[in-house]
């Protein structure tokens, strides 16, 4: 009984209601989609897939379709001639633009999310899918993420770890108000891939 109340199951239950109806509304994920794409149109590295608004609703999403390699497939996306390396910067050129230009970013990255385009004319390039979790950042959140990363990339680790409490996250690592799920019509989630 001790171990349940430490896990706070109630909290945990709770979260998951807060969210999961904004996770469904797939007009909510499409219009994620679309500002991202507007936002990283001229970002060579990434390809976010259209989206076909005429068919969409709450409970439908359609975008273009597309083929590609799950990122955490490393060896085969190499076997099918995508340079790796490249691939490598330009994963870092896509995280810093998202965070530091736009403060818009997907927040949901993991590797059922990315894809590496195996289409003849996107050879090699990042496809995202999956835009029913994104973020914002402030001026202040960005600069805080900038000065952690310069502490970490110095190894100055007790200035990553001491610079947490002034940036308004909590001891777990949560944010506190400062990065938020973008709401631009209420719901999201799950996009029309085939996963």
């Amino acid at each position: 009984m001790v171990d349940g109340r430490r896990l706070k199951p109630r909290e945990v239950v709770a979260e998951f209601a807060m969210h999961l109806n904004d996770e469904l509304d797939l007009m909510r994920e499409a219009s994620n989609a679309s500002q991202l794409r507007r936002k990283l149109r001229r970002l060579h590295p990434l390809m976010i897939p259209e989206i076909y608004w005429d068919y969409c609703s709450a409970s439908v999403m359609v975008m273009q379709r597309i083929s590609g390699i799950p990122i955490s497939h490393v060896e085969r996306a190499a076997r099918s001639r995508v340079d790796i390396p490249r691939l490598a910067r330009a994963g870092v050129e896509i995280f810093f633009t998202q965070v530091f230009r736009d403060g818009f970013f997907h927040a949901d990255m993991h590797p059922g999310n990315i894809f590496v385009s195996t289409d003849i004319d996107l050879r090699g390039k990042y496809v995202a899918v999956d835009f029913g979790i994104m973020g914002t950042l402030t001026d202040v959140d960005k600069n805080y993420l900038a000065q952690n990363f310069l502490a970490f990339f110095q190894r100055d680790y007790k200035r990553v770890a001491t610079g947490a409490p002034r940036s308004g996250l909590g001891a777990a690592g949560h944010a506190r108000g400062r990065v938020r799920e973008r709401h631009p019509r209420r719901g999201a989630n799950l996009c029309s891939t085939g996963r």
